[in-house]
């Protein structure tokens, strides 16, 4: 698998647990299960409804792009994972900047506590996405996935659950 295979989910998952990305990347999606993930699709689906949502460019759905200001946006339903949702947004603007888009920068958006984050892709994210990737298609090669290694509390939220602790 190269880069241009991961998903940002993908990318997202892997700064939270590493066992997600496993089961992920092998198709074994719950999140059709999640009260979670689906309040956070009525979230994005109500805001911004002047936007047009989810343009896809080869592996990713960008939720929307503010073309006049070469803003891309994210949408996400709390903070809980912010350092993850950054890493999503800079594997956006890392591909479109390989693909000649750019110069572009990312906002993360979080409508229901009216807040937002802005983000922009430097030289050194670069480098830690590049590293990050590598890291991704290691976990994915491995036959097993990761022990678990996040904290119990995390988990309890997350749509694959079940999968690891029952």
């Amino acid at each position: 698998m190269n880069y241009m295979q991961i998903t940002g989910t993908l990318i997202n998952y892997y700064f939270h647990c590493h066992r997600q990305v496993w089961l992920f990347g092998r198709d074994i999606t719950m999140e059709h299960e999640s009260d979670v993930v689906y309040q956070g699709k009525l979230i994005h689906n109500d805001s911004y409804d002047r936007e047009k949502k989810e343009i896809e460019i080869d592996n990713i759905k960008i939720d929307f792009f503010d073309i006049r200001n070469g803003i891309l946006h994210e949408v996400k339903k709390s903070k809980s994972f912010e350092h993850a949702h950054q890493w999503q947004v800079l594997y956006y603007l890392y591909l479109l900047k390989n693909k000649g888009i750019h110069p572009l920068k990312g906002q993360i958006n979080y409508p229901v506590l009216k807040r937002t984050v802005d983000i922009e892709l430097t030289a050194e994210k670069e480098k830690q996405l590049e590293t990050a990737i590598q890291n991704i298609n290691n976990i994915l090669e491995k036959p097993k996935p990761p022990a678990i290694t996040v904290k119990i509390t995390v988990c309890r939220k997350c749509s694959y659950y079940e999968l690891c602790h029952i």
